[in-house]
């Protein structure tokens, strides 16, 4: 009789366990996982507190519901909309080619043409009808798990212009979801103030990410709309080089950055951080605000110095740079954040070991050789030493 019983309750334990499994299983299949979907792109909508939010997502080909893929989102900049940011960025033929998801969400702002767009990037937008994009993006990223099947451990972001701004924004904000993130003519670390100086630098207190994050940012010396040397509009302020200084600071990036100089354009590595994150960089000499381009003349060279091109069997016997200068923004981040755990980020040989000099750590730094090699100390003076800030800059973009 006890064994009945015992045989009984038995019986009854296994079979909430088998019901449990198999609504976890039914939980994991309605996550996304399960449905194929047609290739192309999707327009998709999600409410955020009383506002519906809009945004593009591009399917891969090879796109079948059963395996799960990365996820690039792609900010557009101001004045522009998702799919024109596609167009711009080029990551919907980088996804078809590499086989991931790109969702490109819209910027809550009217731009200054109809049809176009612009972020609230919070603390330094001030304008009517700005709607809360930390918010939004995160519960963007919450939609595409559910709607997708991805892997939520290889989720990268990339934003152009505003949308790197808002990028920066958010990852100072302390969310998490993106394992790297990508910059175009945009990286940003906080609100700028400027300090009894005279000198602007970010406000500490308004960019405290949650974890070390691996970056990659792209910078045009030529670009006036975001100096690269800082000035410009209220929420630009500090320059390019003291933002990417107070990065490798909140990425604990240690003495051993590297810097390489081929073609106008310059490539550099921050390999030793926290975590096992990098930062590398693009500076572009001749770069406008424009979106990077590759050269396709440069491109037919470098194959003829390789005797790959068509009929041709040369032999180059200049010693080449340990990067590839031809730069294409997007499938070079791709390279980076598919293998952000890899020792070969994005060179096609590995540079010469440089020390980072006085240049490299930027305005508000200090420069101390150690055995470990050169590093970059921080001289940015606290809030409370400031003078003026790019707080809520009126009708700002």
């Amino acid at each position: 009789m006890r064994l009945g019983i015992s045989f009984f309750h038995a019986l009854v334990r296994l079979t909430a366990t088998g019901a449990a499994f198999l609504g976890a299983a039914a939980v994991a299949q309605a996550a996304g996982c399960g449905t194929a979907l047609d290739s192309g792109y999707h327009d998709v909508s999600l409410t955020v507190g009383d506002q519906v939010r809009h945004g593009v997502s591009y399917i891969p080909p090879s796109y079948d519901g059963a395996k799960k893929m990365a996820v690039v989102f792609d900010l557009h900049g101001s004045n522009s909309f998702p799919r024109g940011q596609m167009r711009r960025s080029s990551w919907d033929k980088v996804a078809e080619r590499e086989g991931f998801i790109v969702f490109a969400p819209q910027g809550s702002l009217d731009g200054s043409m109809p049809g176009t767009f612009a972020w609230n990037v919070p603390g330094v937008t001030s304008r009517e009808g700005g709607q809360d994009e930390v918010a939004f993006l995160r519960a963007a990223v919450e939609k595409v798990k559910q709607d997708y099947c991805v892997d939520p451990a290889r989720i990268f972001a990339s934003g152009y212009s505003g949308g790197g701004r808002m990028l920066s924004a958010y990852l100072c904000s302390g969310a998490s979801d993106f394992a790297a993130a990508g910059f175009v003519n945009s990286l940003r670390v906080g609100v700028p103030v400027e300090n009894r100086d005279g000198k602007w630098a970010p406000d500490p207190s308004t960019c405290t990410p949650a974890k070390p994050v691996s970056i990659m940012a792209f910078a045009g010396i030529k670009d006036e709309a975001n100096p690269y040397a800082g000035g410009g509009k209220p929420y630009w302020q500090y320059g390019f080089k003291t933002a990417l200084q107070r990065w490798t600071q909140l990425d604990g990036c240690k003495g051993n950055g590297t810097a390489e100089t081929a073609d106008g354009v310059t490539f550099g590595l921050y390999d030793t951080c926290h975590s096992g994150v990098r930062i590398a960089t693009y500076e572009f000499a001749n770069g406008s605000h424009d979106w990077p381009r590759p050269n396709s003349k440069a491109a037919v060279i470098a194959a003829a110095s390789d005797g790959k091109a068509a009929g041709v069997m040369k032999v180059s016997t200049a010693k080449k740079p340990g990067f590839n200068p031809n730069v294409d923004p997007a499938p070079r981040m791709w390279d980076f954040f598919r293998k952000a755990d890899a020792t070969d980020l994005v060179a096609t040989a590995a540079p010469p070991a440089t020390k980072v000099n006085a240049s490299v750590c930027g305005e508000g730094a200090s420069v101390t050789d150690t055995v470990e090699g050169t590093t970059c100390s921080s001289t940015i003076s606290q809030p409370t030493d400031q003078r003026r800030s790019g707080l809520g800059a009126k009708g700002a973009l």
